[in-house]
């Protein structure tokens, strides 16, 4: 596996699919249907478990970029990059699984609300943090003012955004990109509407599109 010190190194896209996945023989027709619309990176959470498989077998197709997500701990973390994954994100700041990934030369992307968890992942080591429950916690605006003391982060958002905000997230110059699950959705991916997975990465690419 290459070493790369941060998800700014991998080619994630501007909008970053997150997944939530029940049954592993999605996974497949799942990637396909991202591809199609122009995606090149996914983030599948660990919430079911399914998410380890998911992640094994998009992660062999060589055309996506896989994430793990909702990471907990330092065995999730370790299970997670053995299944072939590139990144991992966790919903808030945890050391212990901050230090794993570390020294397993795999970015780690860690969940922040506050300025105070933004400064304990500067000082983890950490360039590039999700901010989670992005839309409860102010969204594109709170971004903004924590931007400010913090020049040298970059924010990936996530947490109810829809295609109607994605722009607004975008135009921001230190967010790196935007995570998103309504055009993944479960109802989606259970439902196998791969043609209606494809379509509303499009949107949300061409969202993305408008940002300046």
């Amino acid at each position: 596996m290459t070493n790369v010190h941060s998800v700014e190194q991998l080619s994630i896209g501007r909008v970053l699919p997150v997944v939530v996945i029940d049954d592993a023989r999605h996974a497949d027709p799942l990637g396909d249907a991202l591809a199609k619309g122009g995606l090149t990176a996914v983030e599948v959470t660990l919430r079911t478990a399914a998410g380890l498989e998911a992640i094994a077998t998009l992660a062999a197709r060589g055309d996506l970029i896989v994430g793990a997500g909702t990471v907990l701990t330092v065995e999730h973390a370790e299970r997670a990059i053995a299944s072939g994954a590139r990144f991992v994100v966790t919903p808030g700041f945890a050391p212990a699984v901050v230090r794993a990934c570390q020294r397993s030369g795999v970015p780690v992307v860690s969940g922040v609300a506050t300025a105070t968890e933004i400064q304990m992942a500067l000082d983890a080591g950490l360039n590039v943090v999700k901010f989670f429950p992005a839309q409860q916690l102010g969204g594109a605006a709170m971004i903004k003012a924590l931007a400010a003391p913090f020049r040298e982060v970059r924010f990936i958002p996530t947490g109810g955004i829809t295609a109607a905000g994605i722009a607004d997230y975008l135009a921001i110059p230190a967010v790196l990109a935007v995570g998103a699950s309504w055009m993944v959705s479960a109802d989606l991916v259970a439902g196998e509407q791969w043609d209606e997975i494809t379509s509303r990465t499009r949107e949300a690419l061409t969202a993305a599109g408008g940002a300046v």
